[in-house]
């Protein structure tokens, strides 16, 4: 189920290329291609890394929050 809301979620992505672009990207040369390439990747690091750092302080947060409470059902037993 999960993995198909994410291919209908990824898909309107998909769309968002424009035709001048595509063009101009083509007609480069190799290392022009390999730059676009790279500016893409250096562009897209940070949001990745923070997504990465928040996804792990919320399972780690939601880890300790469940420990503590089983503490708590087992104290009071």
């Amino acid at each position: 189920m999960a993995a198909l809301l994410a291919l209908l979620w990824v898909g309107p992505a998909f769309g968002q290329s424009c035709a001048m672009c595509y063009s101009t990207a083509k007609a480069l040369n190799k290392d022009g291609q390999r730059a676009i390439n790279r500016g893409i990747l250096v562009l897209l690091a940070p949001p990745v890394g923070f997504m990465t750092i928040g996804v792990g302080l919320a399972l780690r947060y939601g880890k300790k929050r469940d420990e503590e409470s089983d503490a708590a059902v087992d104290e009071n037993l």
